[in-house]
């Protein structure tokens, strides 16, 4: 065998024996014809909308001032009592200098917008695609529509410097472990991590300090990454406090 023929270059990627028996190139293809539209659905072409998501994403959020991430269910009412803490945590929070980012969706994510607007500050939301249809609430100010969970909470952990979970489900649960984690391990510092209201949280905590502490897979310094408070105001305390904000 031509050890030559037996060889085909595909861009970076090297092809050999029976591999190699495609005839045409890259740019033949691209240009030729117009072929099927089921490419833009592959791994690679994916590969260019996450990146996309991070491009739009950094350059939206680049010159956002110090802010503070808030969590919590969507499936809040605007009449329930966490929908008017997580207000009165938006307006605390725009009157302490900070941008107030949330999901964007209901719930307590436009609790807390509502409130930032309401004290003038800066509301941001950072939407999702699920398969039912929210959209961003009305009181967002800067909105971005985010494809994948990944990039949407890098978005959420790089321009923040707190988070807020109030009562909510899986997603907020995943927002805070991830952000526990990071925090664990060192890959952020200075970051404060609030769960707003006793009631709900304390059986998480004491899981936390009765079984994982209990069973040696967590230390219990890491209960003291946790601060669990039912006042907004002590929230931004804590937050001022650790970030070095003066008080």
């Amino acid at each position: 065998m031509d050890d030559e023929k037996a060889i085909k270059h595909k861009g970076p990627v090297v092809l050999r024996r029976g591999r190699n028996s495609e005839t045409s190139t890259s740019d033949q293809r691209l240009l030729d014809q117009r072929g099927p539209g089921n490419w833009i659905h592959t791994d690679t072409w994916r590969v260019l909308r996450i990146q996309s998501e991070f491009v739009e994403g950094f350059g939206a959020l680049a010159e956002v001032p110090k802010a503070v991430t808030v969590f919590g269910s969507a499936r809040i009412p605007k009449e329930h009592p966490q929908y008017q803490r997580s207000r009165e945590l938006g307006k605390a929070l725009a009157e302490a200098g900070f941008a107030v980012i949330t999901g964007g969706g209901p719930g307590v994510m436009e609790g807390a917008n509502r409130g930032a607007c309401e004290a003038d500050g800066y509301s941001i939301g950072l939407g999702i695609e699920l398969p039912f249809e929210q959209g961003l609430n009305e009181w967002v100010d800067l909105g971005i529509n985010f494809r994948y969970f990944f990039v949407r909470k890098t978005m959420f952990v790089k321009y923040s410097q707190a988070f807020v979970c109030l009562p909510g489900g899986f997603g907020t649960l995943d927002e805070m472990f991830e952000a526990l984690t990071l925090v664990q391990t060192g890959k952020i510092t200075r970051f404060p991590i609030i769960l707003l209201g006793t009631e709900f949280w304390s059986g998480l905590i004491d899981w936390i300090k009765n079984t994982l502490v209990a069973e040696g897979t967590v230390s219990p310094s890491d209960l003291e990454l946790i601060h669990c408070t039912d006042s907004v105001e002590q929230a931004v305390q804590i937050i001022r406090s650790t970030t070095g904000e003066k008080l």
